[in-house]
């Protein structure tokens, strides 16, 4: 069974443990301050969907686990972000029969949660059935997807169980929930927020045909412009600067590269690393360094990537030699340049890593190493193995998947 852990900079290893009677847990999200949101199971079954385990949402803090528990007589709910207050924002399934299911198809309907000592509150819809939260702020606005109908239009299909016409929201306590708007489009899918209440994603253009980029901010929709040649775009992170990136087509829309967004209208293309003709942007940090993945055939996401100061490097290529791990998928770049992922060793085991920055005295940080920082090369890997669904910032979620990504 998976269970969630928590690596330490100095290699040890903590199991964070699950729900009495469970047999795994999941996690998603991490605070500044170390609160980890996530689910586990617990140890029942879902009288409403034959032999499916219950999952219910959870807080990890000071050592203990906090089961947050469902609303509205349902039976599953999961954590999907968390803030330094302790305010957690995810989805959960009351008992109302919905064949368009939100929560990965499950067959009930399905709405956002705020959480907040021992509260669960339901946050409603943009008009449609369903609801999800995915972010939230140190601030405490938060932001996620919701059915604006009841169809039957499968526009957002491409998206995994966004079945129906989709918009995205953001939430706060002082003026509820509003709908971030559209590009002329069906669908608009919120992928990040940051600490300012800037969003960014992707959003349709008139007649559904592509989508673009988009910064939503101080309650207007904006597009952020693609001029790498083609017609489709998508930003995935944000820092709190308002730099934004992702992805841009080039001309023929048959390749992609990752973009960098520093101003509405203004990107730049990020390229792509050796052997790779196609890669997406994934995470920015306040440095503007930001990391990724490309492929050599644009469908196999495989060769991780760090781009910093115009520069683009496959991220096995920084790692000492001799390292047990092949590095298949960088996820996140924190503000000191340490970037998470995952990796396989030479037997195929999924493993978690942790690149660290380069310094004076550091361990791995020899002759054969990048010589500057704050480019890292020296990799610390976990003991124990990381399922890829376990992504963090929303490219995939839990044990049922829930993908984002440049569509090929």
């Amino acid at each position: 069974m998976e269970h969630v852990f928590r690596t330490e900079h100095d290699g040890r290893v903590t199991d964070l443990g699950v729900l009495p009677g469970g047999g795994g847990s999941f996690s998603t999200w991490i605070s500044p301050n170390g609160l980890i949101a996530g689910d586990s199971g617990n140890g029942q079954l879902d009288p409403l969907i034959p032999s499916y385990p219950v999952g219910h949402a959870l807080l990890w803090q000071k050592g203990g686990i906090t089961d947050l528990g469902v609303s509205e007589g349902g039976y599953e709910s999961q954590a999907n972000a968390v803030n330094s207050r302790g305010e957690v924002v995810g989805i959960f399934t009351n008992t109302t029969p919905d064949a368009d299911s939100m929560y990965y198809g499950l067959g009930y309907e399905a709405k956002a949660f705020f959480w907040k000592n021992g509260v669960m509150q339901d946050l409603g819809t943009l008009g449609g059935p369903d609801s999800q939260a995915l972010f939230i702020n140190e601030p405490g606005q938060v932001v996620g997807w919701s059915y604006v109908n009841s169809g039957p239009e499968d526009i957002c299909g491409q998206n995994n169980y966004l079945t129906l016409a989709t918009n995205s929201f953001i939430w706060d306590k002082e003026k509820g929930m509003r709908d971030l708007g559209t590009l002329g489009g069906t669908c608009t899918t919120a992928t990040a927020l940051n600490n300012g209440g800037q969003i960014v994603g992707h959003s349709m253009t008139p007649g559904d045909q592509f989508e673009h980029a988009f910064l939503w901010e101080h309650g207007s929709i904006h597009d952020l412009g693609n001029s790498l040649g083609g017609n489709s775009a998508g930003a995935f992170a944000v820092n709190d600067a308002g730099e934004a990136v992702g992805f841009a087509s080039l001309a023929g829309d048959a390749i992609f590269h990752a973009a960098l967004w520093t101003h509405i209208g203004e990107s730049t293309d990020l390229g792509v690393p050796p052997n790779a003709i196609c890669s997406y942007a994934r995470s920015i940090n306040a440095r503007r360094q930001v990391v990724g993945v490309a492929s050599s055939d644009c469908a196999n996401d495989n060769i991780p990537f760090l781009w910093d100061s115009g520069s683009i490097f496959d991220l096995n290529a920084l790692i000492p030699a001799g390292s047990s791990l092949t590095l298949h998928f960088a996820v996140n770049i924190n503000d000191r340049g340490e970037i998470a992922g995952f990796g396989s060793d030479a037997a195929g085991n999924q493993h978690a890593f942790l690149l660290v920055p380069c310094g004076e005295g550091d361990d791995g940080c020899g002759d054969d190493a990048v010589a500057a920082a704050p480019v890292p090369s020296a990799v610390r890997e976990s003991s124990g193995q990381m399922p890829p669904a376990h992504l963090g910032q929303r490219m995939n979620r839990g044990r049922r998947g829930l993908t984002i990504g440049p569509r090929n």
